[in-house]
Order: C-alpha cells, then sequence, then structure tokens
C-alpha cells in the first residue's frame, strides 16, 4: 500500500491554510473569518451587564470552542511553517500566541478585566486573511514623513505644553477654586479641554476676564490643530516626490536608485 510523503501532506495543508487558490483554501479563510468576528462580537456584547448576567454561560461555553478553533488552527500553522522561528517571533505569529496564551496561562494568572483586551487582538488576523499587508507597506510613507517631522512636531509640542501651563496658571489666579478651578493641574486640564475645541463643560470660567481668556484659548485652539497637519502633509508630499523620482534598474530590478544616477546602488549596473 503507497503511503503518502509527509512533505507533500504538509505541502497541501500549508495551500489550505496560508493560499486562497483552492476550495479548501477559500473555505478555511471564511471558517477563520467568521470564527474571528463572532469571537470579538462576543467579546464586546460579554461586556454588557444585563448581557453577561443573562447569557454569559453560553457565551463562556462558545468562547471555549473558538479557542479551540484558534489553538487548533495555531499548532497547524507552526506545523506548516518550514522555519518556525520566523512564524513564531513574526507580527501575526505573535497575535496569534496572545489570542490564545492567556486563556492557558489563566488558571495560574489573573488577567482580570485586562483578557479581553488581549483576546480582542485577534482580529488583526483578519488583515492577513483578507491578503491586506501589500496596503500596510504604504504605511511606510507615512511613517517616514513622521520621522522627519519630528523636530516640528517635537517644538510644536513644546509650545503647547508652554501655552497650557501658563494659561492653567492664569485661570487658577483668575477664578480660583470657588469656580471649580481648585488647582493649577485641574486648571491645565481645563486649559487641554478648551484648546482641543472639546469642551466637556465639566468646569468653565465665570468672571468676565476668565471668559475673555477662555474666548482667546479658543482661537488659538482652531489654529493649533492645523499646525500638526500642514507639517505631516508637507513630509508626505516630498516623501512622495522622492518615490516617484527613483529610477528602476533594468537589471535586479531594484527600486530605490536616485534620480539622475548613473549606476544601481544595488548590482551596479549602469542604469
Amino acid at each position: 500500500m503507497k503511503t503518502q510523503n509527509p512533505k507533500d501532506w504538509k505541502s497541501t495543508l500549508d495551500q489550505i491554510i496560508n493560499g486562497i487558490d483552492t476550495p479548501l483554501g477559500r473555505a478555511f479563510d471564511i471558517v477563520l473569518i467568521c470564527s474571528i468576528s463572532i469571537s470579538s462580537l462576543l467579546i464586546i456584547v460579554d461586556s454588557v451587564t444585563t448581557i453577561h448576567a443573562q447569557w454569559g454561560a453560553v457565551i463562556s461555553l462558545l468562547q471555549s470552542f473558538f479557542l479551540l478553533v484558534f489553538s487548533l488552527e495555531y499548532i497547524l500553522r507552526l506545523l506548516v511553517t518550514p522555519r518556525k522561528r520566523d512564524y513564531l517571533f513574526s507580527f501575526y505569529g505573535v497575535v496569534d500566541f496572545i489570542a490564545i496564551a492567556p486563556v492557558y496561562l489563566s488558571f495560574f494568572i489573573s488577567f482580570g478585566s485586562f483578557f479581553p483586551i488581549v483576546r480582542i487582538l485577534r482580529l488583526l488576523r483578519l488583515f492577513s486573511v483578507f491578503k491586506m499587508g501589500r496596503y500596510i507597506t504604504e504605511s511606510g510613507a507615512l511613517l517616514k514623513a513622521l520621522r522627519a517631522s519630528k523636530t516640528k512636531i517635537s517644538v510644536f509640542l513644546f509650545t503647547l505644553i508652554f501655552i497650557v501651563i501658563i494659561v492653567g496658571a492664569l485661570m487658577y489666579t483668575i477664578e480660583g477654586p470657588e469656580h471649580g478651578f481648585v488647582s493649577i493641574p485641574e486648571s491645565m486640564y481645563w486649559a487641554v479641554v478648551t484648546i482641543s475645541t472639546v469642551g466637556y463643560g465639566d468646569i468653565s470660567p465665570q468672571t468676565e476676564l476668565g471668559k475673555f481668556l477662555a474666548s482667546a484659548l479658543m482661537l488659538v485652539g482652531y489654529g493649533i490643530i492645523a499646525v500638526p497637519t500642514g507639517i505631516i502633509t508637507s513630509e508626505l508630499t516630498q516623501v512622495a516626490k522622492e518615490k516617484t523620482s527613483r529610477q528602476k534598474c533594468p537589471g535586479c530590478g531594484h527600486l530605490k536608485n536616485p534620480q539622475g544616477a548613473q549606476y544601481c546602488n544595488q548590482c551596479g549596473q549602469k542604469l
């Protein structure tokens, strides 16, 4: 009797788990999407006291089922991965692990209310299932723009902190505890809420001078909102220009050759 080669068996299983070109692969992805979505929805509704009181036992049973599903998926992914260390320490490998590990560790360690937050991180696996990883690479442009603008943003934040401290101290002096400004930190909290144009209304100035200072801070807040947006937008434009001005090497296909370069900085071929 002919036995199946273990490598062929692992290859077939790998196509089912990581591929979408076969009916079984698509079915696996559909089951995984439904399991992650339902499990996350159960975590959300279970946080409602009335629902937990009535359906807590059923939700707990369903979550135990999904725990078995995710545990089996994790074991299978580890089984079919040639370089297991790479999967274990990859982004999705860590997400898969922390989605199931706290359940087993909870027998020895109490996680309290932090545990549902850890489990709901499983939603991140949908990026992989929907094959959205290629779009994540585009976030590199945003990260590069943020790094390029970190000095300007730092100066902006320090200026903002100084404004909050100064206005908070002034409002504490002008309004005082009798109007809710019981301390400088409390007044600084009011300044942050006001300058961000949120305006909770839990503390508000009562004197004429306090209202004038609050009005001035509100106007400053509208201008401040546009500052970081303009800085990052400018850097994003610069990153986009650099990206479009690069040359592609006809030999190795390297895309990061600066415009005007005569030789590829990867393979040395003439451009």
